[in-house]
């Protein structure tokens, strides 16, 4: 056994060692720590919202029309210091790093756009939880769905962060997106532009990319990745991911790839194909994979 004082001579050369690693060559030797927005206050924020977007899901006291403005309140005030904190630190960071180019959004102001939507959010999500509801036999009520059920977590997180992400908000919306995706196996990018009444059954293991476009009535299955066909360029903003147009229908471990890969209005989409040209309104693809090299 290793004597007291050699253990921490071994310590203290390690405490050496890592010391001397942050010479500046690593992409993560930043040392402003304490400039960053703080990941748990972000999703401290967040749930508050939630909280208040369910109010009588999440509410530990009965609630009426009597005490149910004083608790939207209660939630809507710490959520709102919180974000408008976070923010401005966000901000500040990615002016420090000389990473924040265009407009420069104020984060006050980002937050009260965000706050401003609260109520149009509501009806939004509404449609997702019906459609959940509607589009599982096995939903025995609409509580079921909202406690339960992975896709109502995730879908509300990114319409949270899709919202900040429109303002020009930096990090918080990633920092909300995968917060929710850590939870539920659930990556839907905050850039990702999502039409009403979406559903995603079961739903572990869909990924879903930062300029991927989804309309109305959408239902994906377990596993669906709607990608890119490669890694490009940061700096070539354009659009890398499909566009589902409405009431399309993905089966389990389908793989849709391409920004300029549209699947027509009302079509189905078989379980485990593997597709990146388009396809028209109400096809019907099972089976056999299409891709570019295919007539």
């Amino acid at each position: 056994m290793a004597s007291e004082p050699r253990r921490y001579r071994e310590l203290e050369a390690t405490i050496d060692g890592v010391f001397e690693s942050y010479s500046g060559a690593l992409a993560i030797d930043t040392l402003e720590s304490a400039a960053l927005p703080s990941k748990r206050a972000v999703v401290e924020a967040y749930n508050h919202l939630k909280h208040a977007l369910y109010a009588g899901f999440y509410s530990t006291r009965p609630l009426g029309r009597d005490n149910l403005r004083q608790t939207v309140s209660e939630h809507l005030y710490a959520a709102y210091h919180g974000l408008v904190e976070q923010t401005e630190r966000a901000l500040a960071y990615e002016r420090l790093t000389g990473r924040l180019e265009g407009a420069k959004p104020e984060g006050e102001e980002a937050v009260l756009a965000l706050f401003r939507a609260l109520p149009e959010l509501r009806r939004v999500l509404d449609g997702d939880v019906r459609a959940a509801f509607e589009g599982d036999p096995a939903a025995r009520s609409i509580e079921e769905v909202v406690f339960s059920y992975p896709s109502i977590e995730a879908i509300t997180a990114q319409r949270i962060a899709h919202r900040l992400e429109r303002a020009g908000v930096p990090l918080l919306p990633r920092i909300i997106t995968e917060h929710a995706h850590s939870r539920t196996g659930i990556d839907i990018s905050p850039g990702a532009r999502v039409g009403e009444r979406f559903f995603i059954d079961h739903g572990t293991g869909v990924v879903i990319g930062q300029t991927c476009v989804i309309g109305d009535d959408v239902k994906l299955y377990q596993g669906v990745t709607l990608g890119a066909l490669s890694v490009a360029n940061r700096a070539q903003q354009h659009k890398r991911h499909p566009t589902l147009e409405d009431g399309v229908t993905i089966y389990a471990g389908a793989t849709i790839l391409g920004g300029d890969t549209v699947i027509g209005q009302g079509s189905v989409i078989g379980g485990n194909v593997w597709l990146t040209r388009s396809v028209p309104a109400f096809s019907k693809v099972f089976g056999k994979s299409r891709n570019d090299d295919e007539g």
